[in-house]
């Protein structure tokens, strides 16, 4: 009896040491794919950080657009530390390709629920890309009628500043497949007005004066065309046109003041700008 308890206690204690070595092995040999992991996550990041400002000294270099830079250096900070990442945890065991493909069928579901703001964020590349206005531009989108001063072009939304201080977001996905009327994109921009004047008015006395108050203008281009014309014959009044240049940042203030100028002018010269009337007559 003695003899058969001792076997088995040597039979216990042979498998026991066999299996703590079995486990020791490979706990140890863990713990250094563990260390070998976090020394691939230091030093992949700080060789990420020198790669990243390396690409933006060369972008820099380059006279990129700002907001492209921005986003370019974004998209590569995340590109770089998802590859660091994956390096990392193949060192623990974990395939690669089971890595890969938990994260396409991720990206798939999260691609599906969020098609929205990919599309956005496709939109905001082609806009940084394409550059059909930038910010500090006045532009219209003509599909909704918002319009307003560029402020930021980012990745999701386009941020305008309206004439009344009031903030429009434009998701970039229905701004980059909008029609686009960029006002400021010129250097110079042609201004037209249309002024009503009697019908008893002399014509030639008419153009004179006009001619006058444009050439008072300070913010004329005098190397641009100026055209004074019979544009039509309304209902009370003969609509005279007119068309001159300034540069894009005057439009405004040349406008208002050629108006009232105008205005003062026409008082001066004794000419009547009209307005609608009706006459009744009355059958007794």
């Amino acid at each position: 009896m003695l003899l058969e308890t001792t076997s088995i206690e040597k039979m216990v204690y042979s498998l026991a040491y066999e299996y703590l070595g079995k486990s020791g092995t490979a706990l140890l040999d863990f713990i250094g794919n563990l260390i070998v992991a976090v020394l691939i996550l230091f030093i992949g990041l700080r060789i990420s950080k020198y790669i990243v400002k390396i690409c933006t000294k060369i972008f820099e270099q380059s006279k990129m657009d700002p907001m492209l830079q921005s986003f370019l250096i974004s998209f590569l900070k995340i590109a770089l530390k998802i590859l660091i990442f994956i390096f990392a945890i193949t060192k623990l065991g974990i395939a690669a390709s089971s890595i890969i493909a938990v994260v396409g069928s991720a990206g798939l579901a999260v691609g599906l629920s969020l098609q929205g703001a990919l599309s956005n964020i496709a939109g905001g590349v082609i806009l940084l890309l394409i550059k059909p206005f930038q910010v500090g531009d006045y532009i219209l989108e003509d599909s909704s009628g918002k319009e307003g001063t560029v402020q930021a072009i980012g990745i999701m939304y386009t941020r305008l500043l309206s004439v009344d201080n009031k903030t429009i977001m434009i998701p970039n996905g229905s701004l980059s497949a909008a029609s686009i009327t960029n006002y400021t994109y010129q250097e110079k921009r042609k201004i037209d007005l249309r002024i009503g004047v009697g019908y008893h008015d002399d014509i030639r006395k008419v153009r004179e004066t006009l001619f006058e108050v444009l050439h008072q203008e300070p913010a004329l281009l005098e190397d641009e065309p100026i055209q004074i014309f019979v544009s039509d014959y309304k209902d009370s009044c003969i609509e005279m046109g007119i068309r001159y240049f300034v540069k894009t940042e005057d439009y405004w203030p040349s406008r208002w003041r050629v108006l009232e100028n105008i205005k003062y002018a026409f008082d001066e010269n004794g000419i009547s700008i009209p307005f609608n009337q009706l006459d009744v007559n009355i059958n007794q």
